[in-house]
């Protein structure tokens, strides 16, 4: 599977260095070989030999100072094509170096529009299905600057170990990384945070553990579980599920908000069940 990574090197084929080879006289100067036929050939001329030679020189002397210059060329070609890969996440590690999460949030996401390649790139935006062509290596880069500047407390693999202890149950995923706001209200309800407003976007001792950085949910659920189930992060260890005490799954196999329509129409309030109130604005 092809994937667009920052990290890979344009190589350039070149064919050169096949003139190293010794050069093999032509099959054409056998007419050089006595024959029966009268009259017979004249003998060969004294300079063919030195004139064969004289090439095979050439062309050795030639193709050994074009494949030096090649090598040079890739050579120089890797080491600026590795040095504009390093270059290309250090917007990404100055807004987090800064604290700046909320810039750091925005940079993150076009890393992901240009990492998935032109077709989202024209789009403004990433398909669920471009997710696959995200390199690894480049996705474990981005997830390890957030964790690194946060003390571990954000990235994208923080976020697949929630949502490991919640059994993958999205609505109780969105509770437990605070995307979802709890409402003051008799009966307990939840409603998706306003983007950006609403966000939480410092880092102190009431933010939620995983609450950056965000992945649009506005075209469905399908794009955050790709980024969490990329490949990047399959050597991470899922800790144990565990009882959140948050109600039983509602995002069913039909998906979120068919699962939040479905649990709106059995709610009974009288009865103390969770009330959530869709709203994809982030």
């Amino acid at each position: 599977m092809a994937t667009n990574s920052l990290h890979s090197i344009p190589h350039t084929h070149h064919h050169h260095h096949s003139l190293l080879k010794p050069t093999t006289p032509p099959a054409s100067l056998s007419f050089l070989k006595p024959t029966t036929t009268t009259p017979p050939p004249p003998p060969p001329p004294p300079s063919l030999s030195l004139s064969l030679s004289s090439t095979s020189s050439s062309s050795s002397s030639s193709s050994t100072a074009t494949f030096s210059l090649s090598s040079n060329t890739t050579s120089t070609t890797a080491t600026t094509s590795s040095s504009s890969s390093a270059a290309a996440f250090d917007d990404l590690r100055r807004h987090l170096a800064a604290a700046d999460f909320r810039q750091a949030d925005e940079e993150t996401r076009r890393l992901l529009i240009v990492l998935a390649g032109e077709p989202a790139q024209k789009r403004g935006y990433v398909f669920f299905s471009e997710v696959q062509f995200i390199a690894e290596s480049d996705l474990k880069a981005i997830d390890e600057l957030w964790r690194s500047y946060s003390g571990g407390r954000f990235g994208y693999s923080v976020q697949r170990r929630i949502f490991g202890k919640v059994k993958r149950d999205f609505t109780r995923f969105f509770i437990k990384v605070g995307w979802m706001k709890k409402l003051d209200t008799e009966v307990e309800q939840y409603n998706y945070r306003s983007f950006p407003g609403e966000f939480i976007w410092e880092l102190n001792d009431d933010t939620p553990e995983g609450h950056l950085p965000l992945t649009n949910a506005l075209r469905g659920t399908q794009l955050l579980n790709c980024l969490l189930n990329h490949p990047a992060f399959e050597a991470e260890d899922e800790a144990e599920d565990e009882d959140e005490g948050v109600g039983g799954r509602i995002a069913g196999g039909g998906g979120l908000l068919k699962g939040l329509r479905e649990g709106a129409a059995k709610a009974k309030p009288a009865t103390g069940k969770t009330l959530f109130k869709p709203d994809y604005s982030f």
